[in-house]
């Protein structure tokens, strides 16, 4: 008992256990380095630098992938499908993607060129229907780029479904736009 008394409580002073106290100044120990390592000395140890060695390993672990399964990103080896369903798919992309405000529903050609004629301004044919959709067309004239909004199998329906209707006879076609004369052979 301590010689303290409050309204006759008397109150006791007992020792804290040692495994308390070993706890309590390990934590105070801890504190002191964290602070130490983190504030002052950011030369061994930065979050900035961590972050960017982990982005870094990152990008070298995508580079590994991507060389370890080039089908899955290589443009070069892709071909126009002909299967219904991928057809069917390339026309509700045509349709939704927002393709119709210059090119119309019926691909007669609007604020952009007539997919369905046979002159073309970057040229006819997959490999060139599929880059303009992807990279996008002239940048002047609006045509942008659908790489990173659309999937590279939805880019080779979409482009698969553009030649599918090459020859058809649109509503209200279009005049027909640029130098190079394709046609779906």
């Amino acid at each position: 008992m301590t010689d303290h008394d409050y309204d006759g409580i008397k109150e006791l002073d007992n020792v804290l256990p040692p495994w308390w106290l070993y706890g309590f100044y390990i934590t105070i120990a801890i504190g002191v380095f964290y602070y130490v390592q983190v504030f002052t000395n950011s030369e061994t140890y930065s979050q900035k630098k961590e972050y960017a060695a982990e982005v870094e390993q990152g990008k070298k672990e995508i580079e590994a992938y991507k060389k370890a399964h080039p089908e899955l990103y290589d443009d070069a080896n892709l071909v126009a499908l002909t299967d219904p369903a991928d057809i069917e798919k390339g026309k509700e992309l045509f349709a939704t993607k927002t393709c119709t405000a210059c090119h119309l529903a019926d691909a007669g050609g609007s604020i952009g060129p007539n997919l369905t004629d046979d002159k073309w301004i970057l040229g006819g044919g997959f490999k060139n229907i599929y880059t303009v959709i992807s990279k996008g067309g002239r940048p002047d004239k609006g045509m942008i780029s659908w790489e990173s909004t659309i999937s590279q199998k939805e880019r080779q329906q979409l482009a698969s479904y553009i030649i599918s209707i090459q020859g058809t006879t649109p509503a209200n076609p279009k005049a027909p736009e640029g130098d190079i004369t394709w046609s779906k052979q």
